[in-house]
């Protein structure tokens, strides 16, 4: 498994990101756009999710295919965060052809960060707006940390944020992983600086402290205080069905049971979409290692969202560069 050039999301070809935040609002929005229509499946494993659209990424559905992916903060009022990229794919002429028409079809899902510390008090949903913006700001340059999605994003501890890594299969092919870090869990051991990834890091990713030297005998939860949910987009250019983008959605999810601890927990709503831009054959050999390699891309690209978080005033956790770095 080989790196890939920037180590982002965007790495994989025939899609950009887009993304933006609100200071005061201690939240955002973040983007996934494919320049085609986009093959699209999800798996959710937490049991506390916030999605909208997401049964028709079903194999049996109608649609086949999807214009972008949005992650969102602000719990139920973020999923309007998708009004507004359909409002720009509309501007722009895209969208499922249907009755004469053409209807963008924008999947998302939420993230609980409304105890980030960010003012509560506005009257109109700025969600729609956040998501115009992510995806009129679209490129293929993905800043890292407490920005879009994961501008409010909290773990055990430690303030979250928004993290991506990708890789390259043995073809040739390309995979990547955009995640908004939001868990219950621990992203780190015990009261040291280790990542939980730290046996998957690649080059200087998340500081290159390599593994603990003891495990934690119980990992601490912020029950009680913040909110939940880590959401993942996986993509890659190989050609899959919405089975076989459902399968690699499936199987990053052991992303999550590498990187935080615990995973998957009631009171998460953690959830993987996968998504192809179709610009390679699969090989049975691509098939096969897809589903690793796509979860060692989630892993990384959690430890990183928390790496790369950085202080803004009224945080309720600290920055993992600022209780450990120095």
């Amino acid at each position: 498994m080989d790196s890939v050039d920037h180590n982002t999301i965007a790495d994989v070809p025939g899609l950009s990101v887009g993304q933006a935040n609100d200071p005061s609002l201690k939240s955002g929005v973040t983007v996934v756009v494919g320049d085609e229509p986009m093959v699209a499946g999800v798996h959710v494993m937490g049991g506390a999710p916030g999605t909208r659209e997401t049964d028709l990424l079903a194999p049996s559905a109608t649609v086949h295919a999807v214009d972008a992916l949005v992650l969102s903060g602000g719990s139920a009022f973020g999923l309007a965060s998708a009004d507004g990229v359909v409002a720009g794919l509309k501007a722009e002429g895209r969208g499922f052809p249907a009755g004469g028409r053409r209807v963008p079809i924008v999947p998302a899902a939420i993230l609980f960060d409304l105890n980030a510390g960010g003012d509560p008090d506005w009257r109109e949903n700025p969600y729609p707006a956040l998501g115009r913006e992510a995806f009129e700001t679209r490129s293929n340059e993905v800043v890292l940390g407490s920005v879009g999605a994961g501008t409010g994003a909290t773990v055990a501890g430690l303030k979250g944020g928004l993290g991506s890594a990708s890789a390259r299969l043995p073809s040739g092919a390309t995979v990547g992983a955009l995640v908004a870090v939001n868990a219950l869990g621990q992203v780190t051991v015990g009261d040291g600086p280790h990542f939980w990834a730290a046996p998957f890091e690649v080059e200087d990713e998340y500081g290159r402290l390599g593994p603990a030297s003891s495990l934690a005998p119980e990992p601490r939860t912020k029950l009680g205080g913040g909110g939940n949910t880590t959401l993942a987009i996986v993509a890659t250019d190989l050609e899959l069905d919405k089975a076989g983008a459902t399968r690699m959605a499936i199987a990053s999810h052991d992303g999550f049971a590498r990187a935080i601890v615990p995973a998957h927990t009631p009171l998460d709503g953690d959830l993987v979409f996968g998504c192809s831009t179709r610009q390679r054959k699969a090989t049975d050999d691509d098939l096969m290692m897809l589903g690793h390699v796509t979860a060692t891309c989630v892993a990384r690209a959690i430890a990183r969202g928390v790496y790369e978080a950085r202080a803004a005033e009224g945080d309720v956790f600290p920055t993992w560069q600022d209780q450990f770095s120095g």
